[in-house]
């Protein structure tokens, strides 16, 4: 018999999706039931926010939403700040759990995981929440969220599928389950292109803001930039989309006044795919002074957060195709000894907020491989230096979430994303606070037979928190944390670990988890590590 579990889970197959995350539970159980058949692997980690935020670094290598399968109650609220995550960020995630029988909504009877509202408590974080009521209604909330994902704004999806559904025979069609291709998006405004591009040809002085929305862009992004010799700089969401060692890119710096100047001060500004949010720019708004050009996929954003002369609506894709084909042939303007220069204000700024964060990170990035993959999380030494000491070649390579800022994402992000790209070293770099957050998930990475480098920066706690009570006048509290003995704690999970007190080692400690593979963890203790390189002309050129 095809129940209705199998149909859901076909279904996703045939979408391509080949791995679910989540953990099995008494009421989820005929989702599990045909995935060894499906060809599909389970991948079950400690915790359903792990689930989530593997999940979320699955898909980002991957292309494909990421599924998270949970229990009712509980393991759905559990999963639901990893769906906060990819709503915050417009990632695109589908989250399945069983839910009440039908006409049991809430009956306050004390069933096993009973919640007064749990697809209410889903539709208040992810874009869209269906409670299907029949075997057609199950597969068919699959096709929208996949066609939502593939047109639209890429963010969570939840489907809740009734207990005496799941079991339900679907009586389906082959036809019912395939995958469909998704609805052609509108056309584009060819006469918002032209005049976009003729701003563009005028412009003295434009840069190119790129956001999330620029990632699927790649090749398109660097063609416009380089037909007119513009600097790109990106949100973190779009790191990478330019490679970081392009003579035009000033990275995913927006965070630093350096960086975000440059943007507010050219003549014409072409923002792809982003809302300018004050989580990017670490200042409420940028205020551009020149004229703006904006291209989103959704029209409410072209005037979000900075007003736009021109918004075009449209996958950038095909908008950044469009405009380059207008502008045809020309002289691109010499940008490179300006972005250098710039460049260097932005090392000099990133040093001047925290010269230690800095320091270490530059030390990290020097040990790294150049085709690392590398999950870090809201901690001091991400956001005040790893992010910027990074130079990423493409997307998804430097795996974060600059609105939602937990902590507890780096772990099992890089978890994911190791899955999906065994090819590649991966490694998290996280401080003690975020891994205590999703420690669990070293047992993951073991159980998994993956290769994953953790690498714990440890300051003894939750450092900013403390500065910022220091700053309000409020004696420390709560933020001087016990750690364990992480190096010990990685072997007691299995795997292997070190501690190293300068550059020097930590190169070598790279190099010797590499070889040896699996479960390891580097320890670094921020107050005694000596982070200063024989040279720091290679600071940063690894990702």
């Amino acid at each position: 018999m095809s129940t209705v579990g199998h149909a859901v889970m076909a279904t996703l197959r045939a979408y391509g999706v080949d791995t679910v995350f989540g953990i099995p539970g008494t009421h989820n159980l005929e989702l599990y039931r045909p995935l060894a058949e499906l060809g599909i692997r389970p991948v079950t980690t400690r915790h359903e926010q792990g689930a989530g935020y593997a999940a979320d670094g699955w898909s980002q290598r991957t292309g494909l939403p990421g599924v998270v399968v949970t229990t009712s109650g509980p393991g759905l609220l559990n999963a639901l700040s990893a769906a906060g995550t990819a709503f915050a960020e417009s990632r695109p995630m589908l989250l399945i759990a069983p839910g009440p029988e039908r006409g049991r909504e809430f009956a306050d009877a004390g069933t096993l995981h009973e919640t007064k509202d749990q697809l209410g408590a889903a539709s208040a974080i992810v874009e869209r929440a269906v409670r299907a009521q029949s075997p057609a209604e199950a597969v068919e909330a699959v096709h929208d969220a996949f066609a939502l994902f593939a047109t639209g704004r890429p963010r969570p999806v939840y489907l809740e599928l009734p207990l005496d559904l799941l079991a339900e025979e679907a009586g389906l069609t082959a036809a019912a389950l395939a995958a469909r291709e998704p609805a052609a998006r509108p056309a584009i405004d060819a006469g918002l292109v032209t005049a976009a591009a003729a701003l563009l040809r005028e412009a003295t002085d434009p840069v190119i803001l790129a956001g999330g929305g620029s990632r699927g862009a790649r090749e398109e992004l660097r063609a416009l930039a380089e037909r007119l010799g513009a600097p790109v700089v990106t949100t973190l969401n779009a790191k990478g989309v330019l490679d970081e060692r392009h003579e035009l890119s000033l990275g995913a710096n927006l965070r630093l006044a350096a960086a975000r100047d440059r943007a507010r001060d050219a003549d014409v500004l072409l923002v792809v795919g982003s809302k300018l949010g004050e989580a990017e720019l670490w200042v409420d708004r940028l205020e551009a002074r020149g004229r703006v050009i904006r291209v989103d996929v959704l029209e409410s954003q072209l005037q979000r957060n900075q007003a736009a002369e021109i918004g075009i609506v449209g996958d950038a894709r095909a908008v950044l195709a469009a405009l380059v084909a207008e502008l045809g042939e020309g002289e691109p303007r010499d940008a490179a000894a300006g972005v250098a220069a710039t460049l260097e204000r932005v090392r000099a700024e990133s040093i001047e907020l925290s010269a230690e964060n800095t320091a270490i990170a530059e030390a990290i990035a020097a040990a790294l491989p150049a085709d690392a993959i590398v999950a870090t999380d809201s901690s001091q030494i991400a956001y005040w230096g790893l992010v910027n000491a990074l130079r990423a070649s493409e997307p998804a390579t430097a795996l974060y979430m600059a609105t939602y800022a937990t902590l507890g994402y780096g772990l099992p992000a890089a978890l994911g994303a190791r899955i999906a790209s065994l090819e590649r070293p991966t490694f998290a770099v996280v401080g003690d606070g975020a891994l205590m957050f999703s420690v669990q998930e070293l047992m993951t990475i073991v159980e998994q037979r993956l290769d994953v480098t953790v690498i714990v920066v440890d300051n003894g706690g939750y450092a900013e928190i403390k500065q910022n009570e220091l700053d309000a006048g409020i004696a420390p509290v709560g933020v001087d944390l016990a750690q364990p003995d992480w190096a010990r704690l990685a072997d007691a999970f299995g795997g292997t670990g070190r501690r190293v007190a300068d550059a020097a080692g930590l190169g070598e400690a790279v190099d010797a988890a590499l070889a040896a593979g699996g479960l390891q963890l580097i320890h670094i203790e921020q107050s005694a590590f000596d982070a200063r390189l024989g040279s720091t002309d290679d600071a940063g050129e690894q990702a």
